[in-house]
């Protein structure tokens, strides 16, 4: 996968664009239709920025057609569609033959938008993005911003995190109907132009309680970790026997031993810290409580490399989400105070009774010192970096948002839902950054 451009043009980006300056907290409340956007903010119109800055902040049109006009009713069964896709960059126009099938869990159960996977019949680029064959259309309908993902993957990629995804926006027809803007990104998968990984020899998990050995009871690709009793699915390699399955669980209880220790020089022998750390303050950043679970939560490693953490994946549970209102969605931003790790990690005090793989290397008093010194170097660019990065994509899609508006209407301004988001992330590093400085020091 191609190294997400934007991150390498951060600093030109400083150069380029008129420095933003924080507004107050927006008066509309949460339940406001109004549409009319109170931000003062200055930022440069998307469409001043040089070519090679605009292309990806700007929405592509998507057409799909199926095969006799079928309907996409399965995340089991693909069926077959031409895809083509227009965008203002004609290099990056497209049209092949593919299939194309429902996929996610809540998302694709409970919500009127859909979410879709795309497998190209042939391996291709699709705007400006390297060659592969399976894509992922995300709905955002839970989202009233559109942006909780983009925004993640904008900070995972500046942070360094190998393999993050990258944002394009599509608005996308079916058989006719117009279905609404999508965020198209990667599959999250073993490849060449994905997790590039040895695909015999290298391993891609996912800790997901919704993909965990609870589905399936029989074996094959799931196991119950052995340290942490965490749902795990071997994502790469095809497993094809249990002997091959007992390596990798025994591969995986080698690093929970270790970390169980928090012995900062055993672990690092066995997983990437650095990846770790970005990854732990991304999670908290955003509060996405489905550390909890666990669900989307990847590592890998390639053939006698180390653990390293990611992708990044599937955020729009975060934001201080209340999940009492789950089956419908869209309310977020109510409190910026809230933790997933906790004031002291360890003890999950005030926090969520994570499991414990994801706190007990804050026993360890390096770990604690290099977690703090990360967050003070970084902290200052979520804001006047990343978040100036997301408002890019919220400036390019703002008429295809308008558009979406009134194809899935909700009790909520997407215009507003952004001021909020701004707002709230502001208002959480600064919070953060006295929680983080007063963590325990670490006993070991």
């Amino acid at each position: 996968m191609k190294s997400h451009f934007l991150s390498i043009t951060l600093f030109t980006f400083s150069l380029l664009l008129t420095c933003c300056t924080e507004n107050n907290e927006p008066t509309k409340n949460n339940n406001s239709k109004d549409t009319t956007s109170t931000d003062t903010t200055k930022v440069v119109p998307v469409d001043t920025l040089p070519v090679t800055l605009k292309d990806s902040f700007l929405v592509a049109q998507m057409t799909i057609s199926t095969e006799n006009a079928a309907a996409i009713g399965s995340r089991e069964t693909y069926v077959k569609c031409t895809v083509t896709v227009k965008s203002g960059k004609s290099d990056w126009n497209y049209t092949g033959t593919a299939g194309i099938r429902g996929r996610g869990n809540s998302t694709w159960l409970w919500y009127p938008k859909k979410p879709y996977r795309i497998k190209l019949d042939d391996k291709a680029e699709i705007l400006g993005l390297n060659a592969e064959k399976d894509w992922v259309l995300l709905a955002n309908y839970r989202d009233p911003t559109q942006l909780m993902n983009t925004f993640v993957f904008t900070v995972g990629s500046g942070l360094g995190l190998p393999y993050t995804n990258h944002a394009r926006y599509v608005e996308v027809t079916v058989n006719g109907d117009n279905v609404g803007l999508y965020l198209l990104t990667e599959q999250v998968e073993q490849g060449s132009n994905r997790v590039a990984i040895d695909s015999k020899e290298g391993v891609l998990l996912s800790l997901d309680a919704d993909n965990g050995p609870e589905l399936n009871p029989g074996g094959g690709d799931n196991f119950w970790s052995t340290g942490y009793q965490m749902p795990v699915c071997v994502k790469s390699p095809d497993i094809t026997s249990a002997t091959q399955l007992s390596a990798i669980k025994s591969d995986f209880a080698l690093l929970e031993g270790a970390i169980k220790t928090a012995n900062y020089d055993a672990v690092g022998k066995l997983l990437d810290i650095r990846s770790f750390i970005d990854y732990m303050i991304i999670q908290e950043l955003v509060y996405n409580v489905e550390v909890d679970a666990p669900r989307s939560i990847y590592l890998h490693k390639n053939k006698g490399g180390l653990w390293v953490m990611g992708p990044l994946w599937d955020f729009d549970a975060g934001f201080d989400f209340d999940w009492s209102t789950m089956y419908t969605g869209h309310n977020f931003f109510t409190s910026y105070k809230e933790l997933v790790l906790g004031s002291d990690p360890v003890n999950h005090t005030k926090g969520y009774t994570v499991p414990s793989f994801f706190t007990d290397m804050f026993r360890s008093k390096r770990f604690v010192g290099e977690y703090k010194a990360r967050w003070l170097a970084i902290k200052d660019k979520v804001m006047s970096d990343y978040w100036k990065t997301t408002q890019y994509y919220a400036d390019g899609t703002a008429s295809a948002m308008a558009r979406n508006a009134v194809r899935w209407p909700i009790d909520k301004s997407y215009q507003t839902e952004i001021l909020h988001m701004k707002q709230w992330l502001s208002n959480r590093v600064t919070y953060l950054t006295g929680i983080i400085a007063n963590y325990p020091e670490g006993t070991k």
